[in-house]
């Protein structure tokens, strides 16, 4: 159904709607309301858990074995839930819904040996038989393949180079440690120190991965494979992992010892934070193991604290224990605090003020890596996590700064003060081509993903749609306009993004509709007419990618093969965000709205929160998916609240 015109989406709207539907609407919203406020901690966050797939508990279970650190009760519980999450086929996934993936199963049957398993129990065999099927260990990705070797399973020779010594390359050179992102960064540092001294840690007997590793002597096993063309960036880097292994086998020892020891510094400084290295479950593995590669011993103060800091990411209860990547109160509380705003809770909220007294806390005032691409920027990001002093973002910046425009605090002046820093960061961060990355400026050259350590191919943090609506979004409350110079390239940038269907790709949220969403709110935000064609585009997409149950949702898979883009079940805070994007382009009264805020009424739980198992959140597309435990409570909630509002009032609010 086509969409109509500008004129006919906010015109005679009625004052009020019906009483029945309007008393619904209302139980709704105050269900989720009350249910959301009961979740915020007394310290005035909110936060829950950030679920991925199995991959980190299987990691957990092989670092405790590293360390010689075996805690037998979170190793059976850690196996249970390892057990619980596999797959009939056999296999492991990385999202709820999706296939067996290669190397999330090496990694989990390789746990479970670890743990004292035999490969001939019957969910043993089905694990191996996936994994063979899949082309067996050369065929796992890069990580897998750097654990392994870490535990004798693979021949060093069949990682990629990473010697230490390119922490030593300038700024001005064609790589260095700040032409990729913060995660890769904090990361590969680690990983080079463990790459120079290549530790092969002994298993147990009987835990080894003979019958998947098979004979791997010939020097052509450990070759990666080629680009067809003979002329391409993935050969000329393979030629360079050529030259780079045979350095490791003839280094010069005083470039070694320097490039090891500004390494370990930098990494050591990264780590003083209370959520440790980059505050991510990889980058604090790594940290740890790097530094038993540097000699500190496990008790060492550093690692026993690097080592606590992991165990503070483990979810635990009665049977079973799994690990989650970090944490996101910062994140959660923002959005959390805008649901709650819409929904009708004054300014002065004592919940909303408390909350955003917490979040004025954690405004960062170091100057971190991003300073190296912009140094016009001062400090005044926020971060995702609890602490993450170095690595600030522009997504939780932006939604901190929204928030806080829409709350009234006691000391308006410190609130005011807290803004007018913010935007001396993120406003330097805008990207020459328009948009803004997360934590980067500039992090764009995309031919260092045909690097063969950058198999997962999000080496970088090049700008994207759903950050540039965020900030669009944030300037338009802070009463920006149009007229500036960093809107409009901003908007040139979304323009050029925009996909034929009229669609906008989400890095961080799954995924075309999350990114639709962030852009027309955005847009709608700055002053942007909405009537335009390449809106109406956006929302026809949206329109004709909503389900027949009158929700929206779409698979991680629409990563992987762009025709599944807006596809799959229905699910609550997909839904939220489609009935946001179209309501933000003023089709509040549309057959399609209608439907969606049936669905969302329809399907609302006694407690007033929506059930939801997909993973709608995005970590690293086609590697790492996340399930925010919260996105069910806030998402839906906004969604109704914003209907209701623009029902009540034409006027966009």
């Amino acid at each position: 159904m086509p969409a109509p015109s500008a004129g006919d989406r906010l015109q005679d709207l009625p004052s009020t709607i019906a009483e029945t539907d309007a008393a619904t609407l209302d139980r709704a919203i105050e269900g989720a309301r009350s249910r959301l406020l009961a979740m915020q901690d007394p310290q005035g966050f909110w936060v829950a858990e950030l679920e991925t797939d199995s991959t980190l508990t299987s990691e957990y279970l092989m670092l405790h074995h590293f360390l010689g650190k075996v805690d037998e009760t979170k190793q059976r519980k850690a196996v249970a839930y390892l057990r619980e999450t596999q797959l009939p086929e056999g296999g492991w996934n990385i999202y709820y819904g999706g296939p067996n993936h290669l190397s999330t199963t090496v990694k989990a049957y390789f746990a479970l040996k670890l743990s004292g398993h035999s490969p001939n129990e019957p969910f043993m065999r089905r694990a191996r038989e996936v994994i063979l099927h899949q082309g067996g260990l050369l065929r796992a990705n890069v990580f897998t393949k750097y654990t392994l070797a870490i535990f004798g399973q693979l021949d060093w020779r069949g990682v990629p180079a990473m010697p230490i010594e390119l922490f030593l390359l300038p700024r001005w050179s064609f790589f260095n440690m700040y032409e990729i992102s913060y995660w890769s960064r904090t990361v590969l540092v680690p990983l080079m120190i463990i790459f120079a001294h290549k530790p092969v840690v002994s298993v147990p007997a009987g835990a080894d991965l003979a019958e998947l590793r098979g004979d791997l002597k010939a020097k052509r096993d450990y070759c990666f494979p080629r680009d067809p063309r003979l002329l391409s960036w993935r050969n000329l880097f393979l030629m360079a992992d050529r030259l780079l292994h045979w350095y490791e086998w003839h280094p010069f020892a005083r470039i070694r010892r320097l490039a090891m020891e500004r390494a370990t510094t930098w990494m050591v400084a990264r780590m003083q934070g209370d959520d440790g290295l980059g505050a991510i479950y990889p980058a604090m593995a790594n940290a740890v193991i790097a530094l038993r590669c540097l000699g500190y011993e496990a008790e060492h103060p550093l690692v026993a604290r690097a080592f606590k800091q992991i165990e503070a990411l483990e979810v635990e209860d009665d049977r079973t224990l799994h690990v989650t990547p970090c944490f996101s109160p910062v994140w959660d509380t923002s959005l959390a605090v805008n649901a709650l705003r819409a929904s009708g809770l004054p300014a002065d909220h004592p919940a909303l003020v408390g909350a955003c007294g917490w979040l004025l806390t954690k405004q960062t005032w170091k100057a971190g890596d991003w300073k190296a691409k912009a140094p016009a920027a001062e400090p005044g990001g926020w971060y995702f996590q609890f602490e993450n002093e170095f690595y600030p973002d522009i997504d939780d910046s932006a939604v901190v700064m929204t928030t806080l425009s829409k709350i009234l605090m006691p000391d308006e002046s410190t609130k005011e003060a807290a803004l007018k820093q913010a935007l001396k960061w993120v406003m330097p961060m805008q990207s020459s081509d328009g948009g803004w990355a997360s934590y980067d400026k500039d992090n764009n050259k995309l031919y260092l993903n045909e690097i063969p350590f950058a198999d997962h191919k999000v080496l970088l943090d090049p700008s994207t749609a759903d950050l540039t609506g965020r900030m669009l979004e944030m300037l338009g409350h802070l009463g920006r306009t149009l007229a500036e110079p960093a809107a409009q390239h901003a908007i040139a940038f979304l323009r050029a993004q925009q996909k034929p269907e009229g669609c906008w790709f989400g890095r961080w949220g799954v995924n075309y509709i999350y990114g639709t969403w962030s852009v027309l709110a955005g847009l709608r935000a700055i002053g942007e007419r909405m009537d335009q064609p390449y809106i109406r585009r956006a929302t026809d997409w949206l329109i004709g990618r909503q389900n027949g149950d009158g929700g929206w949702g779409e698979s991680c898979h629409s990563y992987d093969d762009p025709r599944a883009a807006g596809r799959g079940t229905s699910t609550a805070s997909q839904t939220g965000w489609a009935l946001m994007g179209l309501l933000h382009a003023g089709l509040v009264r549309h057959p399609s709205v209608q439907r969606g805020i049936d669905y969302l009424l329809r399907t609302q739980r006694p407690d007033g929160s929506w059930e939801e198992r997909e993973f709608t959140g995005t970590g690293f597309p086609r590697v790492l998916y996340l399930r925010y435990h919260l996105y069910r409570f806030y998402f839906p909630l906004w969604a109704l609240s914003l209907y209701r509002a623009l029902l009540r009032k034409p006027a966009f609010p």
